[in-house]
C-alpha cells in the first residue's frame, strides 16, 4: 500500500485555486515517470522493457490497472510512445522541473477574473491551468501576490487577457512584477511572511489579517493614504463583480 500510495498523488486544478488556499476536488493523478521505477538511471534513454519489467513486480496493483488501458495509452503519440518512454508513463513527464511538484511552492491559475494565489506542501500536482514556484521566501511572496497592489497591477499593464477581460498570469507575467527583494533586516518584510504563515497555517481571521498585509504593502511601498483608498475601492468592485 505505501509503494502504491508513492505513485498515486493529489491533482489541484485552476479552478480550485482560492487566495492562500484551495478546494482540493478529491481527484488523483496516477503519476509515472517515464522508466519508472528506475527514473534516475540516465544509462536507459529510450522506452525500457527492463523498467517496465520491475514496475510490475514492485508494484502489481497499478501495474495491473495501467495495464487495462494499455491500447489507448499506446496510442497517444505514435512517434514516443513506447520509443522514447514506456506505454504506461506520463507523455509530458520530460520537464526538468518535475521534481519541484514535491517541494513547499506558490501554485496559481492561469487564467482567471481576478488573482488568486495559494500555498501547497502536500506533494500535490496540478494540471496545464495552473503555474508552480518554488524558492525562498514563499510565505513573503505569497502575501505580495495576494495583495491589492498586485491585483490593480495586474489589470492596468499590457498582461493577456480574454475577450471576457479574465486576465492569464504565466511565469513570464509574475517576473515583471514589482515585488521588492526580501530584506532579513527590514521588519515589515518579516511581518508579511508571518502573517501569511499565519493563513497558511489556518491560524486565522483572514478579514483581519487581510487587512494588516494591506497596511504593510502599503508602508513597503510607500502608497498614500488616497493611493491606499483607491485601491481598495479598486479591488472591492472588482470582486464583488466576480
Amino acid at each position: 500500500r505505501q509503494k502504491t500510495a508513492e505513485l498515486i498523488r493529489p491533482i489541484l486544478r485552476g479552478r480550485d485555486i482560492k487566495r492562500y488556499g484551495y478546494d482540493w476536488a478529491g481527484q488523483w493523478l496516477i503519476y509515472i515517470p517515464w522508466h519508472f521505477p528506475y527514473q534516475f538511471d540516465e544509462s536507459i534513454t529510450g522506452a525500457s522493457e527492463k523498467a517496465e519489467k520491475a514496475f510490475k513486480e514492485q508494484y502489481p496493483a497499478v501495474y495491473n490497472h495501467m495495464l487495462e488501458y494499455k491500447e489507448p495509452l499506446s496510442k497517444r503519440n505514435k512517434a514516443e510512445t513506447g520509443i522514447r518512454y514506456e506505454w504506461y508513463a506520463m507523455q509530458r513527464w520530460g520537464a526538468k522541473y518535475w521534481e519541484d511538484f514535491s517541494k513547499p511552492k506558490i501554485v496559481w491559475k492561469i487564467i482567471g477574473n481576478q488573482m488568486a494565489f495559494a500555498y501547497d506542501a502536500n506533494n500535490y500536482v496540478m494540471n496545464n491551468a495552473c503555474y508552480i514556484m518554488t524558492g525562498d521566501h514563499l510565505d513573503y511572496l505569497l502575501a505580495v501576490l495576494n495583495s491589492q497592489a498586485i491585483t490593480w497591477y495586474s489589470y492596468v499593464t499590457n498582461m493577456n487577457k480574454t475577450g471576457v477581460g479574465d486576465v492569464q498570469v504565466g511565469g513570464q507575467n509574475i517576473a515583471t512584477f514589482p515585488i521588492p527583494f526580501y530584506d532579513a533586516n527590514k521588519i515589515e518584510l518579516i511581518e508579511l511572511a508571518e502573517l501569511a504563515n499565519s493563513i497558511i497555517n489556518k491560524n486565522i481571521n483572514l478579514p483581519f489579517i487581510d487587512s494588516k498585509i494591506e497596511g504593510l504593502v502599503s508602508m513597503i511601498y510607500g502608497f498614500t493614504s488616497e493611493e491606499t483608498n483607491f485601491l481598495h475601492s479598486f479591488v472591492s468592485s472588482l470582486r464583488k463583480s466576480i
